[in-house]
């Protein structure tokens, strides 16, 4: 069921307020104003903000959101715009919980503004687009949370507003980052989740070769939506496994532009780790974990046990077992403090912290390192086969 938040996220592009601008530009030819969206000093405004929102100086984008709320009280885009700062908060870890009844409350009067629009105007394709999007973006937290009924009552209000918006469309890049996702997950979601196969039947199909060109198309050429199209192509690209390549280079792009955006920068430390450029890879685990004691926005325990977890990698291929193991305990008590004790960088820390113990002839604490590896991970995973492999191995030792 967590597939539903990939749906949402495509119903969300094809709805994103911020980035209908040339479909704006038809509604405007045939409604009773103006949108506002297409005022240029707002839509200014407004994309300094979203770029240090992605940079996570949350104040400063919500000092400009706060402006335009104060003058366009009325309208649903302040409203919004909080709403999806709050919901940048929560991606570092997105079991962090602490900004939900936020989002929610501001996503929630953005659907109030937009309602009392259609109230005047029932064919307005604005207001429609803004009840869409606020829709589908409830939908993608509800299911994070496992709140299926919410999320499925979410999804429908959404798709149910999005038909209202349909006929004002301009198949502009920035639109066609809705298409995109679509065309690739619809695809995506009944290879990776057979049991949704009934589900999807009454959607149209998708085409995920296709939705991956869209996705160029926009990151290449799209002005609002382009850092999301390359978050996006960034994770399929590299999940996909055939261009590793191309998703490095969209991280470093991403990690140069916004450097203080932890999700940016530990999937960028990944990336250089997995691609075997350790000495970077040191450097940027380095500053994560500095990042971290500085209590950087967005930097937490999520990204302290990655970045923990590549230096204890990096330190015990170098040998230098007592760096390693001070860096792998790192990444245990990281992976605690989130609960992420089913997680392959826990449950690897704990093996490599039992082999560093095996090496000094510590022989007890690694059994006890190695124990808890068979208590964590499942009994199929590669790495508990390992740890009943050391464990042997050590009884021969003693």
């Amino acid at each position: 069921m967590k597939s539903l938040l990939y749906i949402c996220t495509a119903l969300f592009f094809l709805t994103h307020p911020l980035f209908a601008q040339n479909g704006y530009a038809q509604a405007a030819e045939v409604g009773k104003r103006k949108p506002l969206l297409l005022d240029v000093d707002v839509q200014i405004d407004a994309t300094q903000a979203v770029n240090d929102m992605y940079n996570f100086k949350f104040a400063q984008a919500e000092k400009q959101f706060r402006w335009i709320k104060q003058k366009y009280a009325w309208h649903p885009l302040p409203y919004f715009l909080l709403g999806l700062s709050e919901w940048w908060k929560i991606v570092p870890n997105i079991e962090n919980k602490q900004y939900d009844r936020k989002f929610i409350a501001y996503m929630d009067t953005a659907l109030v503004k937009a309602d009392r629009m259609l109230e005047e105007d029932e064919d307005d394709p604005e207001a429609a687009f803004f009840m869409a999007a606020a829709y589908a973006f409830q939908s993608r937290l509800y299911s994070e949370r496992h709140d299926w009924g919410k999320a499925t009552v979410a999804g429908k209000n959404s798709l149910k507003y999005l038909e209202l918006s349909k006929g004002h469309e301009d198949f502009s890049p920035e639109l066609l980052l809705g298409d995109a996702l679509y065309n690739y997950y619809a695809e995506w979601v009944p290879e990776n989740y057979p049991l949704l196969r009934p589900v999807l039947m009454f959607f149209p199909d998708g085409d995920k070769q296709l939705g991956i060109k869209q996705l160029k198309t926009v990151a290449n050429n799209a002005f609002y939506t382009r850092t999301e199209a390359q978050y996006f192509l960034m994770r399929i690209l590299a999940e996909e496994g055939d261009k590793p390549e191309e998703a490095f280079y969209i991280s470093e792009y991403l990690h140069t532009t916004f450097p203080d955006n932890a999700y940016f920068h530990r999937y960028y430390a990944r990336m250089l780790y997995s691609r075997g450029r350790l000495q970077e890879a040191e450097t940027e685990a380095k500053s994560i974990l500095a990042k971290i004691d500085s209590s950087m926005a967005g930097y937490e325990a999520t990204s302290g046990r990655y970045a923990s977890f590549f230096l204890g990698q990096i330190y015990q291929m170098k040998g230098q077992l007592n760096a390693a193991e001070e860096a792998y305990l790192k990444s245990v008590a990281f992976s605690k403090q989130v609960g992420a004790t089913d997680s392959g960088y826990y449950l690897y820390s704990l093996l490599s912290l039992g082999e560093i113990a095996q090496t000094k002839g510590e022989y007890d604490k690694a059994k006890d390192y190695y124990q808890q590896v068979k208590k964590d991970a499942k009994r199929k995973n590669r790495v508990h086969e390992k740890a009943r492999e050391n464990l042997k191995e050590l009884r021969k030792l003693r």
